[in-house]
């Protein structure tokens, strides 16, 4: 892994983020900073300026609680009812990413890492996952898939 060593990068723009991947300059992986800031800081504007009008998120990928015919949110208006109904009601996050993969050449890059989900009585879950990320030639995501075990997730509730 290629990782560059200096400042944090500017597309970081929360301290709720523990980014111990690569942080070398790529379009896709700029956007990942990005839109786990905006999440992070509880942001719902800028984190849809981080999307394509036409973006897709699916998180999880496939049928879940957020989305039961497993078709992705899609649009700002899918991708803004999305936020309302899975992370408007977290009290805070932090995320921790270990790996970011992406290829120089391409628009697409690969994050895995965890996210810890605290709730305003202090009970928490820790999500493992794996999140990718597709850009378009303006570095605004067009689809993001974040592959999860929801099972998994619940299995780590915590009581405050």
């Amino acid at each position: 892994m290629t990782t560059s060593t200096g400042s944090r990068p500017a597309a970081l723009t929360s301290d709720a983020i523990d980014w111990r991947a690569s942080t070398d300059e790529h379009p896709a992986r700029m956007a990942s900073m990005r839109s786990y800031s905006a999440v992070a800081k509880g942001d719902l504007e800028e984190w849809l300026t981080v999307y394509a009008e036409d973006g897709v998120v699916e998180d999880p990928v496939g049928p879940s609680m957020f989305d039961p015919e497993g078709k992705g949110h899609r649009g700002h208006a899918g991708i803004r009812a999305f936020w309302e109904q899975a992370i408007a009601p977290i009290d805070t996050f932090a995320f921790t990413i270990t790996e970011s993969f992406a290829n120089p050449g391409s628009n697409t890059c690969a994050n895995i890492g965890s996210i810890r989900t605290a709730f305003a009585d202090g009970s928490h879950t820790t999500t493992d996952l794996v999140m990718v990320y597709v850009v378009d030639d303006e570095g605004r995501v067009t689809s993001m898939k974040a592959y999860w075990e929801p099972e998994r997730t619940m299995a780590s509730f915590t009581q405050a």
